[in-house]
């Protein structure tokens, strides 16, 4: 006899299968029955979670952003430096390019999705994006100042936003080594006087 899993089990399961078939097949072409299928539960149950489409997306987008922020955590606690801290996320990203499921940036691939202003969607992706770039000015606050920090910071997402839409297309040795070699250069930059 199958298990009855509980209610909020039920919820995370849906929010775990509709992340595993958007990454893979996109947002669009997921339709809300495959995922009632995949994540085997009632129709009513993924109605009385999520009442539309949309706000499963945004909630599968929270999930990965929260789990994106506590990876950020684990990664930087042992590093005494700014340089540490983003030498342990740039070791991260190269792991993750080269997984065989890397597929990009989940969020890059919802805002090439709803990038209409005022979509939910899209707003799921400003705010995570938004937090990455406030999250790396943190990290480097401390050897910069606060000024120079949003410099840096600006300068370090843009090189982790490019290197993964250049892993995504291929390119990942190159993406890697742009990488490491950007973080070098906005580091010895920063440093000077």
């Amino acid at each position: 006899m199958p298990s009855i899993t509980p209610a909020p089990d039920k919820r995370q399961q849906i929010v775990e299968t509709a992340d595993r078939l958007f990454r893979r097949d996109g947002y669009h072409a997921t339709g809300i029955d495959r995922i009632i299928v995949e994540a085997g539960v009632a129709k009513m149950t993924m109605y009385r979670h999520f009442p539309g489409k949309d706000g499963l997306i945004v909630e599968v987008l929270r999930h990965r952003a929260a789990r994106f922020d506590d990876r950020l955590d684990r990664l930087t606690a042992a590093a005494d430096s700014a340089s540490g801290r983003i030498e342990a996320i740039v070791g991260w990203y190269g792991r993750w390019f080269a997984r065989e499921d890397f597929r990009g940036c989940a969020f890059a691939h919802a805002l090439a999705e709803f990038g209409t202003p005022g979509h939910p969607v899209l707003g799921a992706v400003i705010e995570q994006k938004s937090a990455f770039r406030r999250r790396l000015e943190a990290i480097v606050a401390d050897d910069f100042g606060r000024e120079r920090a949003r410099c840096v910071a600006a300068s370090l997402f843009i090189l982790f936003e490019g290197a993964t839409l250049l892993a995504e297309i291929g390119a990942t040795a190159d993406a890697l080594a742009g990488l490491r070699g950007g973080v070098a250069s906005i580091f010895a930059n920063a440093t000077r006087p």
